[in-house]
């Protein structure tokens, strides 16, 4: 494999042919694998690649304002490779000390999520009302219920889960979040759901009994459509958005304090103003976590901050002024990249140290 070809993958200048190439080349032996590693990281965290590539092809001159797209769509590429050479990073094993995925039932049992089989659910009654796999809980369909038993499913940090409701309804949870929902919805009256965290909802169509999610200080009323919920309590704010269909938000202690959505349009409540405002927005962002991914559009670091906490269970002190003034956009792979990785690309453009102990990290100005 020629360096070329190399500094042309990780310049995201290659042909298809030729990524088709160095893909092969890699998995051909161990040997392929750590030298390309190798010398991925020595592009992204040192910028040497002079050192370790051919001089043939100047590094890419990346202007300020652009450079920080430009970093992060590096870190994509650089996070794939990482995968691919199976490198041990120092986050790699986080998951096995995070908290498990928990569910309340109604009568105070508790179900964890840690085991890898499918299982069932029954209720406190004997009878058996879900499947339930490592990372999904798949209800029976919709039964009439005289009583409404609520459950309740908690995410902790580091984690992601899918949950299909009695109703049909599929939910996908946030790492950080949790869902109080009932077993069975009942045939009379609303279908309520209770969220804090962030929640995509795909909404199971059914005008005779409208589908409410209640996050924070406001309601999401729809009747069948899908949208995004962020409603993470350390937020001054709680965001709801619109790809397909209509849904309203309101004021719950004030439900005249209303607003309707189209798609393509967030609704933002402020906690504090208690006032809903609406605008037009790029709905991809926000619906990316459910696709494994990080994705970023001139958002600041303070808000990255805590999205990498949730996303990868970690606490982040930043120390650096700079740091905390600048905006980002990029998109990331979750499942390819690791903290380290971000913060190390993330330093090239506003540099800064940062140290690492147990699951805390502390970003402070560079020597």
């Amino acid at each position: 494999m020629t360096s070329e070809i190399i500094q042309k993958y990780l310049s995201n200048e290659a042909s298809e042919q030729e990524v088709q190439a160095l893909f092969e080349w890699i998995e051909a032996s161990e040997d392929n694998k750590k030298q390309f590693v190798t010398a991925k990281k020595a592009w992204v965290l040192s910028g040497l690649s002079e050192d370790i590539l051919s001089d043939s092809v100047p590094l890419i001159q990346m202007k300020p304002k652009n450079r920080l797209k430009q970093y992060l769509s590096y870190a994509a590429v650089f996070l794939v490779l990482i995968g691919l050479g199976k490198t041990i990073l120092l986050f790699t094993d986080t998951s096995k000390t995070s908290k498990e995925i928990v569910l309340e039932m109604g009568d105070g049992r508790l179900e964890y999520f840690s085991g890898k089989n499918q299982t069932t659910l029954v209720n406190d009654k004997g009878d058996l009302v879900a499947k339930k796999f490592p990372d999904e809980i798949i209800y029976f369909g919709k039964t009439a219920a005289d009583k409404v038993v609520y459950n309740t499913l908690t995410i902790p940090y580091g984690k992601r889960f899918k949950l299909r409701l009695s109703d049909g309804t599929i939910v996908s949870l946030n790492a950080g979040s949790s869902l109080r929902y009932p077993e069975q919805f009942s045939n009379n009256g609303n279908r309520n759901v209770y969220l804090t965290g962030e929640a995509f909802f795909e909404v199971a169509k059914d005008k005779e009994h409208p589908f409410i999610v209640n996050a924070n200080q406001v309601d999401i009323k729809v009747l069948g459509t899908k949208f995004n919920v962020s409603a993470y309590p350390e937020n001054p704010t709680v965001n709801s958005t619109l790809i397909e269909g209509s849904i309203q938000m309101s004021e719950t202690a004030n439900p005249s304090n209303v607003i309707l959505l189209e798609p393509n349009q967030m609704a933002t409540w402020q906690n504090n103003a208690k006032k809903i405002t609406l605008k037009n927005v790029d709905v991809s962002l926000y619906s990316a976590w459910t696709k494994g991914e990080l994705a970023f559009k001139d958002t600041p670091f303070s808000t990255i901050a805590k999205i990498i906490q949730r996303t990868y269970d970690v606490e982040i002190i930043n120390q650096n002024s700079d740091l905390a003034r600048q905006n980002f956009t990029g998109t990331i792979n979750i499942s390819e990249s690791s903290v380290e990785n971000i913060l190390d690309l993330l330093k090239r453009d506003t540099p800064f140290n940062y140290s690492i102990e147990h699951k805390t990290i502390t970003i402070t100005n560079p020597r």
